[in-house]
């Protein structure tokens, strides 16, 4: 029931994003801060959390494919590279927020394949969250409280490119609800395959930390002035607060 509830929170907040750009009720000024603490609080939780945990899990539950645990941080590498890769072969360059350059997607297959290169963060969303849950709740917890910190950008980014491609608002909308699904997709998947997570959680590591220092961290960097910097800080601060609350 907690992974359900937390499984469509994350998709629920895809599609606040989506509604978001659909609708124009919310200044885009204000993702970039979800964006910035989501950058902070996703590489914290990727080096302090889930590598970590990865580590701890393999030497007591070995793994599918290696036993070893310098095994770990192949799975980390291989997923960085695997976002790396759908990135710059499938999808065309996009950033995080409201698309305004209406002329680099102005054919409809660029902002289907952008969909779709954000289809793959999405669906190992789910998969981090699920990998997170079937270790600890905490674990669980943590990962889900950074993957939803960019879920609303995510949505509000793929519903803003749909609408620079020229497609219609509908559309635009149901890209935002593609991703929920891919996320829900993922933690299924997961579940299914529980017996994986010693694999799935360093590969989920490597992705996290992909989305976080590649994607978001370069948004942030985007912005002049200080602000944006000291979220990042606080969003680092406010995972090793809860560590230290909750003595974990």
């Amino acid at each position: 029931m907690l992974a359900l509830l937390l499984g469509l929170t994350a998709a629920a907040a895809n599609l606040l994003g989506g509604l978001l750009i659909v609708r124009r009720q919310w200044s885009g000024r204000y993702l970039k801060y979800f964006i910035a603490l989501g950058a902070g609080f996703m590489l914290a939780t990727a080096l302090l959390e889930m590598i970590p945990e990865s580590v701890k899990l393999r030497g007591e539950a070995g793994s599918y494919f290696f036993k070893n645990i310098n095994a770990v941080f192949v799975f980390v590498l291989g997923g960085y590279f695997l976002v790396h890769f759908f990135e710059h072969t499938v999808a065309p360059h996009f950033h995080f927020g409201e698309e305004t350059h209406h002329e680099e997607f102005s054919h409809a297959h660029s902002s289907y394949a952008a969909l779709l290169g954000l289809m793959i963060h999405t669906f190992f969303d789910g998969v981090a969250i699920a990998s997170g849950l079937l270790v600890s709740t905490w674990l669980g917890g943590v990962i889900f409280v950074a993957i939803f910190l960019h879920k609303i950008p995510e949505g509000f980014t793929v519903a803003s490119l749909m609408l620079a491609s020229g497609q219609s608002r509908s559309a635009a909308f149901i890209s935002s609800a593609i991703l929920g699904g891919t996320t829900l997709l993922g933690m299924g998947l997961m579940f299914v395959l529980r017996g994986a997570v010693a694999d799935a959680l360093p590969l989920s590591a490597g992705v996290t930390l992909y989305v976080a220092a590649s994607d978001l961290i370069p948004e942030v960097n985007r912005e002049p002035g200080v602000r944006m910097a000291l979220l990042v800080f606080l969003g680092v601060a406010i995972l090793l607060g809860l560590k230290t609350i909750f003595h974990v």
